[in-house]
């Protein structure tokens, strides 16, 4: 009997690997916004933000297999293209952040950052929402909510409930701020004291609920009184998907001590950064004896700046800002209804379902719905508590005709998708 690549994959992999859609789409090509699936289907990409600047981009291909070709070895040598990487990317920070420390994912600079705070208030104790992702590692898997970690969470750690624009508006930020002072409080009667708070500025795994500048501040002067940092995530919103600003927290207009960056950093390469004041930098190199034997390579650090180049050369930042009000002009003329919320901030875009006037969740039409565009040919996702919130998060070339096949076929989509009772 002929063996599925499921089944492949099983066997060789173990169980419970984590694929997108009931059906796993086997992709084998892409290019710019699209991909193509082992049969020869064509689909538009509306999810991935590893492929920042597209899939297979020429430049970045190029940079990495020229770079290969010449050199890359140990990251213990000196070598000039990662310092000139470093240099072009903190010219795009404030708040006196000049200096990175290189990896290879998001989940080791989100546990160094984590390590940053200890180093500077020589405390551990550590904050986050109630429903976040920051990675993998035993440090940043103790943030998220998606799997509590075995034995319960780490009692250093507290998650405060994580904004909600359509249950718990809180228009101003002051009710994230008491849940911040309280959990603070918590840690320093606890005997654990207060480092920080890790945060995505688009509160993206959260849902993208609708917040705006200024929003953080009465939590960021909460963390600045108790003497903790402010770690912000830019994996998500970072490298100018916001559209109207670079990062995201340019954004919310909040100043954090430490930022980390991933995936789209290098369109898909296997790179991250933690970007962070010379005085956070030397308290943590002081701290501990770290170095990484990947991170910064000279082909992640070419990779790095031919992708930082395709931004600024194809005015990907100002794409995204006039592909996000295009966007939202019909995700608002959307009519369903399940639909209670559409909301959006650059290119991130979603749209929350909810069953009845009580804001049940609706997680199997949302589930549904979402199985029924990747049948038309568009892959997207969904996130929040219960998943019940459609997320669109394209690549970074994704234009204004891309957004209105996408918005096509969500209409589709929602007028022949059953609501399960």
């Amino acid at each position: 009997m002929t063996e599925t690549l499921a089944e492949r994959r099983a066997r060789l992999m173990g169980p419970n690997v984590p694929t997108f859609y009931r059906n796993p789409v086997h992709i084998v090509r892409g290019q710019g916004v699209w991909l193509w699936d082992a049969a020869g289907r064509r689909y538009l990409d509306c999810y991935n933000n590893v492929a920042h600047v597209g899939h297979c981009h020429p430049a970045v291909v190029g940079a990495i297999a020229r770079q290969a070709a010449e050199l890359n070895t140990h990251t213990r040598y000196h070598h000039d293209l990662v310092l000139d990487y470093i240099e072009r990317l903190t010219a795009r920070l404030g708040h006196g952040i000049s200096q990175a420390i290189m990896v290879c994912t998001g989940s080791e600079a989100n546990d160094i950052a984590l390590r940053m705070a200890q180093a500077v208030t020589g405390k551990t104790g550590v904050i986050a929402t109630d429903n976040t992702y920051h990675g993998n590692t035993a440090a940043t898997s103790a943030l998220s909510s998606r799997r509590p970690p075995i034995g319960g969470y780490p009692p250093h750690v507290r998650l405060v409930p994580a904004p909600d624009s359509l249950r718990n508006p809180d228009p101003d930020g002051s009710v994230l701020a008491g849940h911040v002072a309280r959990a603070i409080a918590g840690l320093e009667a606890a005997g654990y004291g207060f480092s920080g708070m890790m945060l995505c500025p688009a509160f993206a795994n959260e849902g993208i609920p609708s917040v705006v500048p200024g929003f953080f501040d009465r939590t960021a002067a909460v963390i600045r009184q108790a003497g903790g940092l402010v770690l912000c995530d830019e994996v998500q919103p970072g490298f100018g998907r916001m559209g109207s600003h670079f990062w995201g927290h340019e954004a919310l207009g909040f100043a954090p001590d430490v930022v980390t960056v991933g995936k789209p950093m290098a369109n898909g390469h296997p790179v991250a950064a933690i970007l962070a004041r010379p005085d956070v930098m030397a308290a943590f190199r002081n701290a501990f004896g770290y170095f990484n034997t990947f991170g910064g390579n000279p082909v992640s650090a070419a990779a790095c700046l031919a992708t930082l180049q395709v931004i600024e050369e194809e005015g990907l930042q100002d794409n995204a800002a006039r592909v996000s009000a295009h966007g939202m002009d019909r995700l608002r003329a959307l009519r369903h209804p399940l639909l209670a919320e559409v909301r959006g901030a650059g290119l991130f875009f979603g749209a929350e379902f909810v069953l009845d006037a009580d804001q049940t969740p609706a997680t199997d039409f949302v589930a549904d719905l979402v199985e029924a565009m990747v049948a038309r040919g568009f892959l997207l996702n969904r996130i929040g508590r219960a998943g019940n919130t459609l997320k669109i998060r394209p690549p970074m070339p994704f234009g204004i005709a891309e957004a209105d096949l996408l918005m096509d076929a969500l209409e589709a989509a929602l007028a022949s998708t059953p609501v399960r009772a």
